[in-house]
């Protein structure tokens, strides 16, 4: 098991609060709900990627919860609307993407807080996955610190599409939830390997949900 892929249980450990996979039943779902699967997208919008990952999830009638570059949101306010106009979660991912570990608790709030005047949300992710712990409880006072239980890789350049794919077959699991990433440096994996993710996770039973 890579622990990229799936993060391991001390990685989870450091993000205490921090939401990785989601078990419970949701509110006015029967306890046979069967199996759940969370997806969602970072590092957007951009207009050269985000309007084709709507129209596909729309396609099969999925939702899903977008963590948004606060920056790319300013720049592009009709595609912020559009993800919300089709029903679609928003989510706090800094402003500038920030790395926590790199950068003082002071300016890491300063930046979250910058971004919430454009997003109004009430999910943060962090970018990379990492933040100081002064950080996190901080930030878990405002927000609901959402994090992953499967990282697909689509920003990497190693690997292909095909490779993506596998590792969604590969960790996809009950109540996990799903980072690819609606960004131009992943498009080349992203535009073949979320049609076939989507494809397989319906085949196998899996309802998506938002968060």
């Amino acid at each position: 098991m890579s622990w990229i892929e799936r993060p391991p249980l001390f990685f989870r450990m450091l993000v205490p609060g921090g939401i990785f996979r989601v078990r419970d039943i949701p509110p006015g779902m029967p306890q046979s709900g069967g199996r759940r699967i969370y997806l969602t997208f970072d590092d957007g919008p951009v207009p050269e990627v985000t309007p084709w990952v709507l129209d596909l999830l729309d396609r099969y009638r999925i939702k899903a919860t977008f963590f948004m570059v606060a920056d790319n949101a300013r720049r592009y306010p009709h595609l912020l609307e559009e993800v919300r106009r089709r029903g679609h979660r928003i989510g706090n991912h800094t402003f500038h993407h920030l790395q926590g570990a790199k950068v003082t608790t002071r300016s890491y709030l300063r930046d979250v807080a910058e971004a919430d005047r454009v997003l109004h949300t009430d999910l943060f992710r962090p970018p990379h996955g990492w933040l100081r712990p002064r950080q996190a409880r901080a930030l878990a006072r405002r927000y609901r610190i959402v994090m992953y239980d499967l990282v697909t890789r689509d920003y990497s350049s190693r690997l292909d599409a095909a490779a993506v794919a596998r590792n969604v077959r590969r960790y996809a699991r009950h109540g996990a939830i799903v980072v690819f990433h609606d960004s131009v440096k992943a498009w080349p994996r992203l535009s073949e390997a979320l049609p076939q993710s989507i494809e397989w996770l319906l085949e196998q039973g899996y309802a998506f949900h938002t968060l």
